[in-house]
């Protein structure tokens, strides 16, 4: 019979104890307020003291670049050089005024000097590209004492490393295995609890134990990522029968919104352990799935979403109509799918404060792992979500116009910059129709001047 030593014995014991302590100070301090939606502060502490010390890591990195005349870079605060809005006709007739002396009734239809205009918006285009930029980590202006969101992480002095490996021992030896301790606690409570609802006949209680399921799931795993959300206008939270469409950054936009309302998701069948979880949910709510040979018939993705949101009884679906994440900065194209089946759309703007972690994913860069390791490992995930009001497609709008309008709206209130450009182009070239597009304007433009000089 094996008999520990009494050194032994004490160090099982300790070990049971600290086991015992750690696992009630998550139950009482995380898992049981978020199972309640309630906050006792802690993660409203912890962001303002790291606030106070990364403005101090800031000036101490400027000051000490300074002593060694170290040129620090600066990143636009927006991401982008800002132009005034111009048209190609306005463009072309300010490069004829410039270098022609002759009135500009007496111009030729077409002038050598229009290729300077194309020229000149290539060049343009090289060197300040509206899309690619859209697809890389923000650069911050001031030091999180993370190394991958900094450009100016080198060796500074003593007490700005050490400050440094302080912060990578936190986030990597006690923050990194919490955080897990608490995904998996939500992830495994999700597929338990809602097959256990599912087995339930449908009726009011099992909506109602399945809407708290979720909640609490969504909540407990907001908290495995130290998540500081700010939701602001609930009154206009989506509504049963409509559909919420939100500008993409990060997959956890999903549980930021599922954390503080009861949706039906949208979306590709998968394999593996998001696998397990879809056919989990889907026993307890009413998720709208499609297999892989079904998503691109968009015929069939359109009838399977007009019959959901015909059924007024049934949850508001989450729809994000640019079909790619985009990095915090910029709202890119919305797809014209969602706002052709005549339904009432919610817009919810989510705007990243990406001084605690950037939340963005770049997918052609990072694995889903490698990305939820850089999540877990970030000091925290704070954001901003406002609900807009209701939108519905007017009786003059095509379904591209209203998908506009709402983005519009969207990029507005989340101080987003508003593009026109597909997402899409994260992958592909730009499409023949784009370059089409400015061959018609500047055609219509000489055509145009022609006939008007005929008829006078």
């Amino acid at each position: 019979m094996f008999l520990l030593l009494p050194f032994d014995s004490l160090i099982v014991n300790l070990l049971g104890i600290s086991l015992t302590v750690l696992f009630t100070l998550l139950l009482v301090f995380i898992i049981v307020p978020a199972i309640f939606g309630v906050s006792f502060g802690i993660r409203k502490l912890y962001m303002k003291t790291l606030l106070k010390i990364f403005a101090w890591a800031t000036l101490r990195m400027e000051r000490g670049a300074k002593e060694k005349n170290h040129q620090l870079y600066k990143p636009y605060t927006n991401g982008i050089i800002a132009k005034d809005p111009t048209s190609l006709e306005e463009e072309i007739k300010e490069i004829r005024r410039s270098g022609s002396t002759k009135a500009l009734d007496n111009t030729p239809e077409f002038e050598l000097s229009d290729i300077f205009y194309f020229c000149r918006k290539g060049m343009e285009t090289i060197m300040d590209d509206e899309v690619t930029k859209r697809f890389s980590a923000e650069e911050l202006e001031s030091w999180n004492l993370l190394s991958r969101t900094n450009y100016n992480f080198q060796y500074i002095s003593l007490r700005l490393t050490v400050l440094w490996g302080l912060g990578v021992l936190i986030r990597y030896c006690f923050l990194l295995p919490l955080r897990i301790a608490l995904a998996f606690t939500g992830i495994s409570l999700l597929v338990v609890g809602t097959t256990m609802v599912g087995y339930l006949p449908n009726g009011r209680f099992k909506e109602f134990l399945s809407k708290h399921v979720h909640l609490m799931c969504y909540r407990i795993c907001v908290r495995a990522l130290t998540a500081i959300i700010t939701y602001h206008d609930r009154k206009n939270r989506p509504k049963n029968g409509g559909i919420c469409v939100a500008n993409h950054t990060s997959p956890i936009d999903v549980i930021i919104l599922a954390s503080d309302g009861y949706y039906a998701m949208v979306g590709q069948v998968h394999g593996g352990l998001m696998g397990v979880i879809q056919r989990a949910v889907v026993k307890a709510c009413p998720h709208v799935w499609f297999e892989r040979s079904e998503v691109k018939d968009r015929h069939l993705v359109a009838k399977r979403l007009t019959e959901h949101v015909r059924d007024k009884s049934k949850l508001p679906i989450l729809i994000f109509p640019e079909g790619t994440c985009i990095n915090n900065t910029s709202v890119m194209m919305f797809k014209k799918g969602s706002f052709e089946i005549g339904a009432t759309v919610y817009p919810v703007a989510i705007k990243y404060d990406p001084q605690f972690g950037d939340a963005f994913w770049n997918s052609s860069k990072y694995g889903m792992v490698t990305y939820l390791l850089r999540m877990m490992t970030s000091w925290a995930i704070v954001c901003s979500v406002w609900y807009l009001p209701p939108m519905t497609r007017e009786t003059d709008e095509d379904a591209v116009q209203f998908a506009n309008r709402v983005k519009s709206a969207i990029a507005r209130q989340g101080g987003l910059v508003d593009l026109l450009w597909d997402g899409g182009l994260k992958r592909e070239k730009v499409k023949d129709t784009f370059k089409e597009e400015q061959q018609k304007l500047y055609s219509k433009m000489i055509v145009g001047n022609h006939e008007d000089r005929s008829r006078s």
